[in-house]
């Protein structure tokens, strides 16, 4: 993926992270559900795949697509007639990519606790046109300290994401040069 020089880079006004803040509800039905009757994973994964879409789009102005998902975690069961609540925002952003962080929350239909978390997942999006190629984000800014807490973080996952695609990228290699081929 080639963008072009940094030094020909339009001007793209930044934004910051609550611009593109968003919030996703669904209800719960029997057909989400799984043997357990719990919800399936892949339905909850569905919804944090579309709210953080969502909010890449919203930020970037236009379409991006999912590139990766990292640590998405699975809390608590949601349940039938559980309201969850997908609550996604950018984290971070590169020249054409951008972090999504994105927490699960579940308002059980039969008790009158406030709603709990029940999952969490970093996504990573690329900001495309239309003939599919990378096109530059605008930077986010952190407003609260919560914000560039999670900015701060958000570059930690990157540097591990990178360094592990070398890593095994290196590995490949190797084993290729040694004539080991899987």
């Amino acid at each position: 993926m080639t963008i072009q020089d940094p030094a020909q880079e339009p001007e793209i006004p930044e934004k910051p992270t609550s611009a593109s803040r968003t919030t996703l509800s669904h209800i719960m039905t029997a057909n989400d559900t799984n043997l357990l009757g719990t919800v399936h994973g892949g339905v909850i994964m569905k919804l944090v795949d579309d709210v953080a879409g969502a909010v890449a789009g919203r930020h970037s102005g236009g379409p991006a697509v999912t590139a990766s998902m990292d640590e998405m975690a699975f809390l608590e069961p949601v349940k039938v007639g559980d309201l969850v609540h997908v609550q996604a925002q950018c984290n971070w952003t590169g020249r054409s990519s951008m972090e999504i962080g994105v927490r699960v929350m579940a308002e059980r239909w039969n008790e009158s606790r406030p709603a709990v978390q029940v999952g969490s997942a970093y996504l990573v999006f690329a900001a495309v046109d239309g003939e599919g190629k990378p096109r530059l984000v605008p930077r986010v800014v952190p407003e609260t300290e919560k914000d560039r807490r999670r900015h701060q973080e958000a570059q930690i996952r990157r540097t591990h994401r990178l360094a592990r695609r070398r890593a095994i990228k290196e590995l490949r290699e190797s084993r290729v040069a040694e004539g080991l081929t899987d």
